[in-house]
């Protein structure tokens, strides 16, 4: 079974920039596409960028296209998502998660963003 374990979280201004990390243990994760989503008690879960196994393939909701850019490192285990341009409205949990067939069936314990205005 693969744990996710969020990383990178905290407190920045508006229009300042955050990486967060999702590190991957137990089983290989490098067959697994994996995704990064935000959540906040006033809304429901959000999709925000997925990348697949090999990492030649993304995708982006449009409220981060351009902003955010998602990657990974499977040597290291590891999946990242750069966000630049933050805004107020960005503060939310951020989790990550992996699906090796279909939906996503591993999910983290997530790290909180919040952008101060």
């Amino acid at each position: 079974q693969v744990r996710l374990v969020e990383s990178g979280g905290g407190l920045v201004q508006a229009g300042g920039s955050l990486r967060l990390s999702c590190a991957a243990s137990g089983r290989t994760f490098s067959t697994y596409t994996t995704g990064w989503f935000r959540q906040t008690p006033q809304k429901e879960r959000e999709f925000l960028a997925s990348i697949n196994w090999s990492g030649d393939s993304t995708s982006y909701a449009n409220s981060v296209k351009g902003r955010f850019t998602i990657s990974r490192d499977n040597a290291e285990n590891t999946v990242y998502l750069q966000m630049n341009s933050l805004k107020p409205e960005d503060t939310a949990r951020y989790y990550c998660a992996a699906a090796e067939h279909g939906a996503y069936d591993i999910w983290g314990r997530g790290t909180q963003v919040t952008v101060s205005s």
